[in-house]
């Protein structure tokens, strides 16, 4: 008996992580406006390990919705009044579109967002719902604004998390490691890049 049990809970650990058909690869904020300012992982890294996954998801045939901030005047961006001075925006030209490592397909869906979540005032849901995705694996920049938000959004709607843990990273470690450990656990799955590429 304890045999029988024994091989059930490793046929269980050797389940497939994903089922590629209702889970769904978000990108967030990979775009020219991104700095080399970040911790714990660099921005080319979390670029790479991005690209990786997003090659992956598009090689099993599943969706991918690349997210970037995007805007014609800034008259449609939230400008509360602060109690700190935010840092200036690296707005380049071509600020709003996504690094050329992403690689992107006419078969990835655009996501243009005015605020920090994917999901309000875009049509990410409705795409999600339409496809019966229910698994959402996350990366980008930065852990604890876009993605964090939007993180928090799909928590709300019913989606199954998983994130990349080290395709993402913060403005600074102490942002990254804030919701690596207390809010991620509470509402999905930590994965690496390398675990989930390996179906771990």
């Amino acid at each position: 008996m304890n045999q029988l049990n024994g091989n059930h809970l490793k046929g269980e650990e050797r389940a497939p992580l994903l089922d590629w058909n209702k889970t769904s690869l978000i990108v967030i904020d990979l775009q020219k406006w991104i700095s080399s300012q970040y911790a714990p992982y660099s921005a080319e890294m979390v670029i790479a390990n991005s690209a990786k996954l997003a090659n992956l998801f598009r090689n099993k045939g599943a969706f991918v919705n690349l997210v970037h901030v995007s805007s014609k005047d800034f008259r449609d961006i939230p400008s509360p009044k602060l109690d700190i001075t935010v840092p200036r925006l690296n707005l380049i030209e071509g600020w709003d579109e996504f690094v050329p490592e992403l690689g992107v397909t006419e078969t990835d869906h655009i996501i243009s967002k005015k605020q920090w979540g994917a999901f309000h005032g875009t049509d990410l849901d409705l795409q999600l719902r339409r496809r019966n995705i229910d698994t959402i694996v996350l990366c980008g920049i930065s852990s604890g604004i876009g993605v964090d938000t939007t993180a928090r959004e799909a928590f709300q709607h019913g989606y199954q998390l998983i994130f990349a843990i080290d395709a993402m990273t913060g403005f600074t470690k102490a942002e990254h490691e804030h919701v690596r450990n207390v809010i991620f656990p509470r509402i999905g799955r930590i994965r690496t890049t390398e675990e989930i590429l390996e179906g771990i």
